[in-house]
């Protein structure tokens, strides 16, 4: 397996598992350097075949965004979890709830790093024909109605969070990216 510069890997070093990421690779020796996250801050050689790549979680952007801002803040796993906090936003407070199994998602997260969910994406049908797409202009911001077709000026697909912020009535216009494309 070949790895990159930032891959997020796991190494057994002295009998216990590390987790750590890739800073540096060497060609010429098939070695890669790692810093791990548990150990004093120093690199650490390993041969590739010595280590595997970590799989890491997939979340909202909006729960991202409180790790983040949460790290930033210079606050713990544990403040970071506590739905109580009066500054958790209900978006996450909610994203919680929805599954108990989420606080380990989030830990690991934390913890090892993660990747951000696309958002899905949506085209605005106003009406039944194929020209009764919503079409924003990227500089001026005025709508248009016309046909899906993307142009260099213009965008026409948008996340729900776009389309409510335009006009919350749009939103019952939705149509999924991946439901138009599959069409065609």
């Amino acid at each position: 397996m070949k790895f990159k510069k930032g891959d997020h890997v796991e190494v057994i070093w002295r009998s216990e598992l590390y987790r750590g990421a890739v800073t540096q690779v060497v060609e010429a020796t098939n070695e890669i350097v790692v810093k791990l996250a548990k150990k004093p801050a120093i690199d650490y050689l390993f041969k590739q075949n010595q280590v595997s790549k970590v799989e890491l979680v997939k979340l909202p952007k909006f729960v991202a965004d409180w790790i983040e801002k949460k790290k930033e803040n210079g606050d713990d796993l544990l403040v970071a979890l506590d739905k109580n906090w009066q500054g958790m936003e209900d978006s996450v407070r909610d994203w919680f709830d929805a599954e108990k199994e989420r606080y380990e998602l989030f830990a690991c997260a934390w913890m090892d790093g993660y990747e951000v969910e696309e958002e899905p994406l949506y085209y605005v049908k106003l009406a039944d024909s194929r020209l009764d797409y919503l079409r924003v202009d990227k500089t001026t911001g005025k709508t248009s109605i016309s046909n899906p077709k993307p142009l260099a000026n213009c965008r026409v697909k948008f996340t729900e969070k776009e389309i409510k912020n335009m006009n919350i009535n749009y939103w019952a216009f939705r149509v999924p990216v991946e439901d138009l494309e599959e069409t065609e």
